[in-house]
């Protein structure tokens, strides 16, 4: 599997376990729109970034769960700029990396 690609399905993978936990967790998408609002407030991320996740984040929480799954480009794209960083535990992100790293 080419970098690109594996680096893809690690992003993928990742976004897919914190999506499951968006209607169990709230928390979660609290952090990350704070993230985001940090990230408009000081110039953390590229403003193009900043906006579209600014409209995926106001989205119920259901919608923003299938976005972060999505393979579509938009989704590909801005899941490399990710205000869910931090979200799942070290042992739980490694475990997923080595899984599709396989």
């Amino acid at each position: 599997m080419a970098l690109h690609s594996l680096a893809e399905e690690r992003s993928l993978a990742l976004h897919r376990a914190v999506a499951e936990r968006l209607s169990s967790d709230p928390r979660i998408l609290e952090r990350a729109r704070e993230r985001v609002r940090m990230w408009a407030e000081q110039g953390g991320a590229h403003p193009e970034y900043v906006a579209a996740w600014q409209v995926v984040l106001s989205r119920p929480p259901e919608e923003i769960a299938a976005f972060l799954v999505d393979r579509g480009e938009h989704a590909t794209s801005l899941r490399q700029v990710s205000p869910f960083a931090g979200a799942l535990e070290p042992r739980e992100r490694w475990s997923i990396l080595r899984a599709v790293s396989r």
